[in-house]
């Protein structure tokens, strides 16, 4: 279990830092490094569907130009809205 775990970590932050446009692969790419180790295998998957969501609308959730987010969990979508990135 801890082996598959570890997996979809290995997935999820790959998948963060490949979306398509270097922005997003920055902003989603240190949120989710910043935060993979802190969630369990039930916000892993609700940050797999987040990850699903394609950029242009996670770019403008982020910046409140969409009010929310369809299917995402209110908790998950609280740690993405209060992430700010670093260089």
């Amino acid at each position: 279990m801890n082996n598959d775990i570890e997996n979809l970590k290995k997935r999820l932050i790959y998948r963060s830092q490949y979306r398509g446009t270097k922005e997003m692969d920055k902003l989603i790419g240190s949120f989710v490094k910043s935060n993979i180790d802190k969630l369990d295998l039930i916000q892993l998957k609700e940050l797999e569907k987040l990850l699903s969501i394609d950029d242009d609308t996670l770019y403008r959730f982020y910046n409140n130009q969409i009010k929310t987010l369809q299917n995402i969990s209110q908790e998950l979508i609280i740690l993405y809205k209060s992430h700010i990135y670093k260089k």
